[in-house]
């Protein structure tokens, strides 16, 4: 199933000297990308993250998010969503 996973940052979190959490940061996401947990990976306007995630549940999706550095540091959170298959055009046939 995929899932769609949309950051929400945390307020009051000090991002000053975030550097070795972020480099961090990356290569667990890499790895996440590499075992195919993590399909894509963007940030919106707002430099906020958005994942699709290909997980068995909404559970493994949520323990795939808490290996990320910044959710265990708990300077970032994820909302996540189940995507289902679009059904609309059944209404044209």
């Amino acid at each position: 199933m995929k899932y769609l996973a949309t950051e929400i940052e945390i307020e009051g979190v000090d991002w000053s000297n975030s550097d070795a959490i972020l480099k961090e940061e990356a290569k667990v996401a890499l790895s996440l990308f590499e075992r195919g947990l993590i399909r894509e990976m963007y940030f919106d306007e707002d430099h906020c993250a958005v994942l699709i995630l290909e997980c068995q549940s909404k559970t493994e999706a949520e323990e795939t998010l808490q290996q990320l550095p910044l959710v265990k540091a708990g300077m970032i959170k994820f909302e996540i969503k189940e995507l289902k298959p679009y059904t609309g055009f059944s209404r044209l046939l």
